[in-house]
């Protein structure tokens, strides 16, 4: 069954080493968004699948980050929330690897939930009867003939 949120506001993510990220819902307005990113398109024809997976999920951070909590500059001066901040923020492996399983993946879990569904009874497979027959069942009606 598809469980179905209808909560539409932002929420914090935590992430590590104290930083909260206060992010928009992954909807599919975002996703689109994001697949339309100008450097996500620039990137050239055949680039390496972890190339496109770093440039897609900066997309998705720029589009869904709103505000930030525990990011600072080099002085420890806080720094505002800016996609130069945020592309910074995730070419850190710890805060990549984080968004990417706390907000990406859990956004797209939908993707997963329709992989456990029954099948529908009105499918391709409705009605249809078994025509495979065991051998031995097979080979007794042959002799009876």
């Amino acid at each position: 069954m598809l469980r179905l949120t209808l909560a539409r506001e932002a929420h914090w993510l935590d992430l590590p080493m104290g930083v909260r990220l206060l992010v928009e819902p992954l909807s599919t307005a975002l996703m689109v968004a994001a697949r339309t990113d100008p450097e996500l398109r620039a990137l050239p024809s055949g680039s390496p699948d972890d190339a496109v997976a770093v440039a897609f999920a900066k997309a998705i951070a720029t589009r869904a980050i709103t505000a930030w909590e525990g990011v600072g500059d080099e002085s420890g001066s806080v720094l505002p929330v800016s996609p130069e901040g945020i592309a910074a923020l995730l070419d850190l492996w710890p805060m990549f690897e984080r968004f990417q399983t706390d907000y990406v993946a859990r956004g797209l879990e939908i993707d997963a939930e329709k992989n456990v569904s029954a099948p529908l009874p009105s499918g391709p497979s409705a009605g249809a009867s078994a025509t495979a027959r065991p051998v031995k069942a097979a080979a007794r009606t042959a002799r009876r003939s």
